[in-house]
């Protein structure tokens, strides 16, 4: 009898193996965001005054963009390990693993996504001249403060690196806590050196800004590691996402009130824009009622998950869970596109 040719199947993910949709949606919504930005910021070039190259122009957002995205991921993956408790299932050392690559990865493309913009800044210091040397690097950052800031960020970034490549050596000798928390110090920096350094009310508005950053990093971070790492690990998921879900909300309150605290501040001491034509007449406004449209919209799906999707995670059954969750990550991802952008335009 003829024995008939043997049919490949095909691979099927396995249970451990990360999922690159909720990566892909970010990265894809982020740029969109950006592009979105850049569109409604364009202006006449005037007559006399040497213009900032195109490439730089563009780069400069797509390059902060990255470094979000980039930070997003490096604090999420850091924090996974802690959403899972003291006694995390046992199925649980592979994501674990998988999270401390997660960090290393993300921490180096952090890492060059700073000194990227630090490059981008100093030539756009610089317009009209073709190559930034060293000597300008140099100058930027004697001479700014956000060059400073740049440095700052690259050396917590490498610091983190350096600890999540120790992590996947040690495993669980190496606490989770340092990791996550060289990361969420990477963070501080650059927000003195954006709006917030120029208001009356500087030392609050650098606050605010902070609360806000963190707050965002660790919401946004947090739901992409669950759902690209530990989304197909129901026993883990059962036990991190009502965790995630309390910090969620947390995250939630404090983005939604530093945001409206330092959007109307920068209205209120604006001397010659007022908040109400402002918020619809200004680019700026424009990109603060985007980025408010997109937490609305963040904030609906988040309850939904909660309330709807939650109680049968936790009964470990089979929900929508990540579709709603990459959805989500699309919305936040826009929205980082649009803070690119939002971070460098001023009030006119």
């Amino acid at each position: 009898m003829r024995r008939l040719p043997s049919v490949s199947r095909p691979a099927t993910a396995s249970p451990s193996s990360p999922r690159l949709a909720p990566v892909i949606a970010v990265v894809t919504a982020a740029l969109s965001g950006v592009l979105v930005g850049l569109a409604l910021t364009t202006t006449t070039p005037v007559v006399g005054i040497a213009q900032v190259d195109t490439a730089v122009r563009v780069g400069l957002p797509v390059a902060r963009a990255v470094l979000d995205l980039a930070a997003v991921a490096a604090v999420g993956c850091a924090i996974l390990p802690l959403l899972a408790g003291d006694r995390p299932p046992g199925s649980a050392a592979t994501v674990f693993a998988q999270a401390r690559l997660g960090v290393a990865i993300s921490a180096l493309v952090w890492a060059l996504a700073a000194l990227s913009s630090l490059v981008l800044q100093a030539a756009e210091y610089r317009p009209g001249t073709d190559a930034v040397s060293l000597s300008d690097l140099r100058s930027y950052v004697e001479t700014v403060m956000a060059g400073k800031a740049l440095l700052v960020v690259a050396g917590f970034t490498l610091l983190q690196l350096g600890l999540a490549l120790a992590a996947m050596r040690l495993g669980r000798r190496v606490p989770a806590e340092l990791v996550a928390g060289a990361g969420l110090f990477a963070l501080f920096p650059l927000p003195v050196t954006g709006h917030a350094g120029d208001s009356h009310f500087a030392e609050y508005a650098m606050l605010l800004l902070e609360l806000h950053i963190v707050s965002a990093v660790a919401w946004t971070g947090g739901l992409g590691a669950l759902i690209a790492l530990a989304a197909r690990n129901r026993s883990l998921l059962a036990v991190a996402l009502p965790r995630f879900s309390r910090l969620a909300t947390v995250c939630l309150g404090v983005v939604a009130a530093t945001g409206l605290l330092n959007g109307v501040a920068e209205f209120v001491q604006h001397p010659t824009v007022e908040l109400w034509p402002g918020l619809f007449t200004t680019s700026y406004g424009q990109l603060l009622l985007g980025k408010a449209v997109a937490l609305g919209g963040v904030a609906a799906l988040g309850g939904y998950t909660r309330w709807k999707l939650m109680p049968g995670v936790v009964r470990h059954r089979r929900t929508a869970l990540a579709t709603f969750a990459v959805v989500e990550l699309s919305v936040m991802g826009l929205a980082y596109g649009l803070a690119a952008v939002l971070s460098r335009t001023p009030l006119v």
